[in-house]
């Protein structure tokens, strides 16, 4: 079935539109870029005068060509070493916006009863503070390490493993929704770059936000014009 643009900007293929929003039970989103306007860690080099040198990775790991995500991050997070903390409340004061459409389409999604859970391979600062804005059930991320007021360029183990990359976005997803007592196929999965691509596969609908072009081909639902919202244009 090839790609339809049924509006402009919005691309859909492998299914029939409209679907009922009610059919799902939980809602998966990547956070950076997706739910928020910014590369988090990007801006956090900003301070330290490293953000090209951080950028360029992050942008070759979303478009899938550093295939190994846990590298590019600790390659990444090993670059803000000695930035101070309090960089990062700048960054979420100054930086950090919502994405158009983001409140709507998560109200949208709660009051159809799903679940909602953001998934990131960004920073829980972060991370915890856009769950709390929104209202959303369940985050995981990343966590930084930090000493004497300062990152250590670590990032730091948690319960269920270090980096949230690819694999464990899945897998996250996945055990949700085990816990749920639901199926992947009630779940709609959310993202923007290569290391979303694990868990779009296994959702039952799977959505490109403004994605890299690997992310688009592959997604039932591409965003490529306007907010988040326009997934209610094929979900009633």
């Amino acid at each position: 079935m090839t790609p339809k643009e049924i509006s402009p900007g919005l691309v859909v293929q492998r299914f029939t539109p409209p679907l009922e929003l009610a059919d799902f039970k939980l809602i998966a989103f990547d956070m950076d870029s997706t739910l928020i306007n910014i590369e988090c860690i990007d801006e956090i080099a900003d301070a330290v005068g490293k953000k090209a040198e951080v950028a360029a990775i992050t942008e070759a790991t979303m478009r899938g060509e550093i295939k190994d995500f846990k590298e590019s991050l600790r390659r990444r997070v090993a670059l803000l070493k000695g930035v101070p903390v309090d960089a990062l409340q700048k960054v979420y004061d100054e930086r950090l916006r919502l994405n158009p459409g983001a409140e709507q389409l998560v109200a949208a999604c709660k009051g159809a009863g799903l679940k909602v859970l953001l998934v990131s391979g960004g920073f829980t600062f972060f991370a915890n503070r856009v769950k709390d804005r929104l209202g959303i059930d369940f985050a995981r991320s990343n966590l930084l390490d930090e000493a004497d007021g300062q990152l250590t360029g670590e990032v730091v183990q948690q319960s269920w493993g270090d980096i949230c990359d690819g694999a464990e976005k899945r897998r996250t997803m996945l055990e949700v929704a085990s816990l749920l007592g639901i199926s992947p196929q009630e779940a709609i999965a959310v993202g923007d770059g290569a290391n979303d691509l694990p868990m779009m596969g296994e959702a039952g609908l799977s959505v490109a936000f403004h994605a890299k072009p690997k992310v688009r081909e592959q997604a039932m639902v591409a965003i490529n014009e306007g907010g988040l919202d326009r997934l209610l244009e094929v979900l009633r």
